[in-house]
């Protein structure tokens, strides 16, 4: 079949890497894609959020399965329109894709459904979300734009300054935009966070295998937010015990609870957790492939993924056991000087062909693009190194020995990827 791969990240080079191994695949399209997809698919000239332009395209070139990657065009209802048209693809429908489209909606299903998560309230108005801040203890509080906001609309303060000056930056200078004209303020959660994946058909929910991501810029999980500068899977933080109750406690009753409410969920449910005390609770929920957390995932699915992605279309998971390569994997990402701030644009990457045969050690492209032959930086997170290893200490030493060998002025990486793990294991 001929798949599309809607996006041009590191998640995007990582769907097609692996789908380039289904047996089933014969041709791959990723719009916009990368230098990194282009290695193992055709690019097509057309934005992830151009859906009249993708839906074109599929239609001329005989797309069996479109594959969408971020959440963006699900919130725009690319499933829907695909669907109308008599094509297939993979993900949530708009209603749906409000999982993550809004903090608000989400907020509201876990408080039906019972979802563990941490304590909130809605506001828009800025003088109301002050007051209710100013008559709460002096305490650390946790500030969300309530739409998209590229992973960095989550703001943590550290008293009521910080929350006046968050709710400020939000609600009145509009530093996201519209996905600001909500805020959902929460009590702050204390614990380890883990990433939790699951696929289902709107019936069937089957989970991936655990992971971990790390938000923060700097080492030891400080500084700004990002969109994730590193993942490893598994995480040892989710033990068999936890993962069981995850999906007792979270994931099955999201999907039935979106089903009972006559909204379907179908696709990638993804559960941002923090191990607390008292249990998992959850942080956020996503409605696609997390990213980097789908590079050391995809990286040790043994599965073949465009057989997978096509029951789950298809509502036919009932039958499937997920198959996975024991070694750890950990992904390192090569971000810009000055990232998640502002960044310079253009410097040429160098040592990227060490590492273009391996099977164990693949460096998945995200924000690269090509200019007078040479491959050259173009986003702020630009590469995830990612690495198999025997134990999760070997992942790790694999991954950050091939971080020695790519290079681009002003590269940057955290050197704490998979510590958490590393410290578990010991």
């Amino acid at each position: 079949m001929n798949v599309l791969i809607v996006g041009g990240g590191g998640r995007e080079h990582a769907l097609s890497w692996k789908l380039s191994k289904s047996k089933d695949v014969k041709k791959i399209y990723i719009a916009p894609g990368n230098p990194g997809t282009a290695e193992v698919g055709e690019n097509v000239d057309i934005k992830a959020d151009d859906i009249d332009g993708l839906l074109k395209f599929a239609k001329e070139n005989d797309i069996a399965l479109t594959i969408v990657g971020p959440e963006l065009p699900l919130t725009l209802g690319i499933v829907d329109i695909f669907e109308a048209a008599g094509l297939k693809a993979f993900g949530p429908s708009k209603k749906a894709a409000q999982l993550e489209g809004s903090k608000a909606f989400s907020k509201e299903l876990m408080a039906k459904c019972n979802i563990p998560t941490a304590a909130y309230k809605k506001f828009t108005d800025a003088d109301e979300a002050s007051e209710y801040v100013n008559a709460l203890d002096d305490k650390t509080l946790v500030i969300k734009a309530d739409g998209l906001a590229a992973g960095k609309g989550v703001i943590i303060c550290e008293g009521k300054k910080e929350a006046f000056e968050a709710i400020e930056l939000i609600l009145t200078d509009k530093e996201f935009g519209e996905a600001g004209s909500s805020i959902v303020i929460e009590e702050f959660l204390l614990g380890e966070e883990a990433s939790f994946l699951a696929i289902t058909d709107g019936v069937t929910v089957i989970p991936l295998a655990p992971a971990q991501d790390h938000k923060p810029i700097f080492d030891d999980d400080k500084g700004p937010n990002t969109g994730g500068m590193g993942a490893y899977s598994p995480a040892p933080v989710l033990t068999k015990e936890l993962q069981e109750h995850v999906m007792d406690t979270v994931m099955i009753p999201a999907v039935k609870g979106m089903a009972d409410d006559g909204i379907p969920y179908k696709g990638i449910l993804y559960a941002g957790l923090m191990i607390t005390d008292d249990g998992p609770k959850v942080l956020e929920f996503n409605c696609r492939f997390g990213d980097p957390e789908a590079q050391p995932l995809l990286l040790r699915l043994t599965s073949d993924l465009g057989e997978l992605l096509l029951k789950a279309v298809n509502g036919q998971l009932s039958d499937v056991t997920l198959e996975w390569d024991p070694r750890p994997a950990v992904c390192v990402v090569l971000s810009s000087k000055g990232y998640p701030g502002s960044y310079e644009k253009g410097d040429i990457i160098t040592g990227l062909e060490k590492f273009s045969h391996s099977e164990e050690i693949v460096v998945f492209h995200a924000g690269t693009s090509r200019a007078h032959g040479k491959i050259v930086t173009s986003g702020g997170r630009v590469l995830g190194i990612t690495a198999l290893g025997e134990d999760i200490e070997k992942a790790i030493e694999n991954a950050y020995n091939a971080v020695k060998e790519v290079n681009f002025s002003g590269a940057y990486h955290r050197t704490d990827i998979g510590k958490k793990a590393l410290n578990r294991s010991r």
